[in-house]
């Protein structure tokens, strides 16, 4: 089985190239998904999250309220390191569940949708990387458009991320997304037609 990472910086149309490989019957695995499962009513991270940071527990439903825990951890990179270091772990694990699930089907191709991919190191976990990327004006206005996203927030969300030209270099496969979503969709189509022809590769090591 081929394993893709899939990766962009925000506002890039990851969630929107992950929806389409879906439509083309790859299966995608979503971590930021994973992490809301995690956090959301009775997850596995919710019990060390209110160890670690108490006080962030939404006791109507046994989950953790995530503006709180943003309020601490978006502002100190120390405590962030702390939330990710108990929900990284989680998330391969989650990860490595949908593989070896999906490699006993006889699935040929799935995809980890991994937002930090590079900065985690994630890409030794996979056997190519495809980079979504857009021009900066579309990305600006893509993020500015969600609800609650200001501009310092924006800045400092890049800052916290790999610029986008540095993933563009590493990546296998680049995906322009600011060209309309038909365009997405024919590139996507053919990366996987592409790799269906090749074959996995053998030398690449798995979770």
């Amino acid at each position: 089985m081929i394993v893709l990472g899939l990766t962009g910086s925000i506002g890039m149309g990851k969630s929107t190239a992950a929806a389409m490989f879906t439509r083309l019957g790859v299966p995608v695995h979503d971590s930021d998904a994973s992490v809301h499962e995690l956090l959301g009513p009775n997850g596995g991270a919710v019990a060390a999250v209110e160890a670690a940071f108490p006080g962030v527990l939404d006791q109507t439903n046994n989950a953790i309220d995530r503006k709180k825990l943003g309020a601490i951890i978006f502002p100190d990179p120390a405590k962030k390191a702390i939330l990710e270091g108990i929900l990284h772990p989680m998330v391969r694990q989650s990860q490595a569940d949908f593989l070896h699930k999906n490699r006993a089907l006889g699935v040929k191709i799935a995809v980890l949708d991994i937002p930090l991919l590079y900065e985690t190191g994630a890409e030794s976990r996979v056997d190519k990387v495809i980079v979504v990327t857009a021009p900066p004006h579309v990305q600006r206005q893509r993020v500015l458009a969600r609800p609650n996203m200001t501009v310092d927030k924006f800045n400092a969300i890049l800052a916290g991320q790999m610029p986008d030209a540095d993933k563009c270099k590493r990546a296998d496969y680049v995906v322009q997304t600011g060209l309309g979503r038909v365009h997405t969709m024919r590139a996507l189509k053919t990366i996987v037609r592409n790799l269906l022809q090749q074959g996995p590769s053998p030398h690449v090591h798995h979770p």
